[in-house]
């Protein structure tokens, strides 16, 4: 047997290879059209963002837990001695700031 080729079996390999650069050429078009870029670096940003986020969510987490931690013990139960100062600092600067107010709408 020969492994010559016939003009239709080279006919048929060129409608073969028409048909792929077609296909591959239509696949380009669509990746370098502006929506399709647009859309990719749309996603990209989104992603960006989710990965941000995600990771602000876990640091806020950890943080509160931590001044969980602080100021109330393993059983749950208030700290006293954590608790008590830190009011009394907030109720301070609250009153503080009460005073400036009432002293700017007089004066």
């Amino acid at each position: 047997m020969s492994n010559a080729r016939t003009p239709a079996d080279i006919e048929a390999d060129i409608l073969n290879r028409r048909r792929e650069l077609a296909a591959t050429l239509d696949e380009i078009a669509v990746r370098v059209h502006p929506r399709t870029i647009a859309g990719d670096a749309k996603a990209k940003a989104a992603a960006a963002v989710d990965r941000t986020a995600g990771r602000a969510y876990v640091a806020v987490n950890m943080a509160l837990a931590d001044v969980r931690a602080t100021f109330v013990d393993e059983k749950g139960s208030p700290r006293l001695e954590r608790v008590v100062p830190v009011a009394i600092v907030a109720v301070t600067l609250v009153g503080g700031l009460f005073a400036l107010s009432a002293r700017r709408r007089r004066g």
